[in-house]
């Protein structure tokens, strides 16, 4: 892991310690669209409720709803932002390392940068969940956001490396099936047979509570397990093949946009048909889920990239921009700063004279406005944490 400065300009040559390399220019959308889905994990969920609770009005209130996770089956808004966070690691890969391949970089050595890559989103990931030396080995969960993520990636990546377009569609395809073949017709052992998909009784909790050493986030079953890691190459896999669209130099952007708007809406449609029989699910990761959200994420993309990078309307995308740029160390900080203090210290005279639910409104508008401006010096000074 590294501390870099990145810049705008194709080709700029940047120095970090001794290093130097060049840097070329990215999708401004792919940084707006990762800061919009890290919007609601840095206090956007809590500021909705918080209103709903204030003004009770309707399309408050569904909202409200829409901000926590379904508990099994089923799909609410919530359960995008973690399979659209893989699927935008996906699409960043033809820009990245699809590139690199072009210009003749050693496929092994970019393996080798996946790998180490992911190993350290893991060993973030545990130390995000269990902190340093606080509790023994054995009541430790490993399983984590940050590890799924980073597992994830590495999959995918190496299937972007050696594969083409055609090949990436296949492993997609191949991962999904798999999957669900796998959870339907592979009995589990004690008794319990094949094709339960629930929390005691599915293949991917028994894989984890076989194979995962410490502490299950259920209890017998983790929603960042082994087994459900396949499918989330899919989401992986899924944003790569976007990425590999958005680097069409022969396409307009209209003509992107149209295209990624059928592709997510088609897979949208695939994944709700899937549903009866492998119902949408985020504690398994189910290969319906995969479709749902990786169409979601599409029409998102093909929204951002359109109005972003395709018409040059940047100016309002800024301050989400600033957030998907420092996206991994946001949600870090998270665990080590206390956003809450300044909060109190320049609002807590006026949070104390309003009602409980109007000053809930208030502290959570003022934490996501420290959190932004934390991440805006950042920006400015052009020091970014990059995996």
């Amino acid at each position: 892991m590294a501390q870099t400065v990145t810049g705008d300009a194709p080709e700029q040559k940047i120095t970090v310690g001794s290093a130097s390399r060049p840097v070329t220019t990215r999708l401004a959308s792919l940084d707006a669209l990762r800061g919009f889905d890290m919007f609601w994990i840095i206090g956007g969920d809590a500021l909705v409720v918080s209103w709903a609770n204030l003004t009770q009005w309707r399309t408050a209130n569904w909202a409200a709803g829409q901000m926590e996770h379904v508990a099994w089956d089923g799909f609410h808004l919530y359960d995008l932002i973690f399979p659209l966070f893989v699927f935008l690691s996906g699409v960043a890969m033809p820009f990245s390392l699809s590139r690199r391949v072009e210009r003749g970089d050693n496929r092994q050595a970019l393996v080798l940068h996946a790998v180490k890559r992911g190993l350290i989103l893991v060993a973030l990931g545990v130390i995000y969940n269990n902190g340093l030396f606080q509790m023994g080995l054995g009541e430790m969960r490993y399983p984590s956001v940050l590890g799924r993520i980073g597992l994830a990636y590495t999959g995918a990546a190496v299937i972007v490396l050696f594969t083409g377009v055609k090949g990436q569609v296949r492993s997609l395809v191949g991962l999904l099936v798999g999957y669900w073949l796998a959870l339907r017709f592979i009995p589990v052992p004690g008794g319990i047979g094949a094709g339960h998909l629930t929390q005691e009784g599915s293949l991917a909790g028994w894989v984890d509570r076989a194979l995962v050493p410490g502490q299950l986030f259920l209890g017998d079953h983790d929603p960042e397990g082994l087994l459900s890691t396949l499918p989330a190459i899919a989401s992986a896999l899924a944003g790569a093949l976007c990425g590999h669209l958005l680097r069409r130099p022969d396409w307009s952007p209209e003509r992107k946009t149209l295209a990624l708007l059928g592709a997510g809406a088609a897979s949208v449609a695939a994944g709700a048909a899937w549903h009866p029989w492998f119902p949408v699910n985020k504690n398994l990761w189910t290969s319906s889920f995969v479709l749902v959200t990786a169409g979601l994420s599409i029409l998102l993309l093909a929204v951002f990239y359109y109005l972003i990078d395709g018409r040059g309307w940047k100016r309002w995308a800024f301050p989400l921009q600033v957030i998907g740029a420092n996206s991994i160390l946001i949600y870090l900080a998270g665990r080590l700063i206390d956003f809450g203090r300044p909060v109190d210290f320049f609002l807590g005279g006026l949070l104390r004279n309003l009602s409980e639910d109007a000053g809930a409104v208030v502290f959570w508008i003022g934490f996501i406005v420290v959190e932004w401006v934390f991440l805006l010096v950042l920006y400015r000074r052009r020091i970014f944490l990059k995996v």
